[in-house]
């Protein structure tokens, strides 16, 4: 299969008005695809099912399923210069038009005002503050934007999802929700933000420090009677498009005979790194004082209960048998971040942040700003 095709049959999918996702995971060299074969909107009842999930931050709501069975399961492994040769895209006509007026952002400072004067109060220790832009949109070609976020963002989960009953999502997320592959189990601490300046190594002022350190002990302690062998790396710096984060990996062992995902995903969703601690507490303020809807932004998205291979080690005893491997199920889930959903000829771009009780409304602003390059530079 070549590329063109690849994006061919997608087109044809999305012009059928026929639901589908796109995707391609961190560091990868294939991109995956599920086209689903009818319009029927199907939602995930207890995460036992196969396919492609899509949670909304609301976690009272519905996740939507692209199941495994109903669908058309395509692949495209990628040569080193195939997106950037594919149809010139780079030359493509998309244009966009973004102003943030100052009234959108004199109301996300006060927000942010507002959330640091109930921490002072005790209501809670962190809450995650977020906002929407729109975008005109000349050409809103979303082939043409996964593109571009595909040749840009090899270290993110970049994908296209589309269902004619919700609406089409594109984005480049770098942080990982949940890892399960067999017995193994791994998830990722992701908080604090900086802008990239050239290098790694940089100085974490002690509000990032502590953003982080909250998402960490949250997850340990939600996971802690649940998976075995627990172990935490230390924390270090990544970079995600023109941002940095601090990121602490941990991993452990579960047993799939009497773990139960659904309670799982249920304890860690949505974690403080997109909600805030206490969850509740935090997930009520968030409801009750930003002025939109957030949807599926800081929801999760992913490959649930697929089938992947594992070869044998590789050795002389195992020549003969490389053929067979082990077939294992796998779940692989993303938090939603550095997203964007296309409405008619605009572009509705989501950013947010964490806020602690150090937390300057000013840097928070302009935090939020860095982080919509990442959606907003495909859009030029």
């Amino acid at each position: 299969m070549t590329l063109k095709f690849f994006f061919e049959r997608i087109q044809e999918q999305y012009h059928s008005e026929l639901p589908f996702v796109v995707y391609r995971k961190p560091n990868a060299i294939k991109i995956e695809a599920l086209l689903q074969n009818n319009t029927t909107l199907h939602k995930s009842d207890d995460f036992t099912e196969s396919g492609f999930v899509f949670s909304p931050f609301d976690d009272t709501l519905d996740t939507v399923l692209i199941p495994l069975n109903s669908s058309e399961n395509m692949s495209f492994t990628e040569t080193s210069a195939a997106l950037s040769d594919s149809d010139n895209y780079r030359e493509g006509t998309n244009t966009s038009k973004s102003v943030v007026s100052s009234e959108s952002k004199n109301q996300h400072i006060n927000l942010v005002k507002k959330g640091v004067s109930a921490i002072h109060s005790g209501f809670f220790k962190k809450v995650v503050l977020s906002r929407k832009e729109d975008i005109s949109l000349s050409n809103q070609d979303p082939m043409l934007i996964l593109k571009k976020l595909l040749d840009r963002y090899k270290r993110a989960f970049v994908y296209c999802w589309y269902h004619p009953k919700v609406g089409l999502w594109l984005g480049a997320t770098p942080e990982t929700l949940i890892k399960i592959e067999g017995r193994r189990f791994s998830m990722m601490a992701l908080a604090g933000t900086q802008d990239y300046q050239g290098s790694l190594d940089v100085v974490w002022q002690e509000k990032e420090i502590q953003e982080q350190q909250f998402v960490t002990d949250f997850i340990i302690e939600q996971i802690t009677d649940t998976i075995d062998d627990i172990k935490v790396t230390e924390t270090e710096t990544v970079r995600a498009g023109n941002v940095l984060h601090l990121k602490t990996q941990i991993q452990g062992r579960i047993d799939p005979k009497t773990s139960n995902l659904e309670a799982l995903i249920r304890r860690l969703h949505p974690t403080p790194a997109v909600c805030g601690l206490p969850k509740a507490k935090a997930k009520a303020f968030i409801l009750e004082n930003e002025d939109y809807h957030r949807e599926f932004y800081t929801g999760f998205l992913g490959e649930l209960n697929m089938d992947t291979r594992i070869a044998p080690r590789s050795g002389q005893r195992n020549i003969e048998n490389k053929v067979y491997g082990i077939t294992r199920k796998r779940t692989q889930l993303y938090v939603n971040l550095r997203c964007m959903q296309l409405r008619d000829d605009t572009g509705v771009v989501y950013v947010g942040g964490g806020i602690t009780q150090t937390s300057n409304p000013e840097s928070e602003w302009e935090e939020t700003v860095s982080k919509s390059l990442v959606i907003k530079n495909v859009l030029e």
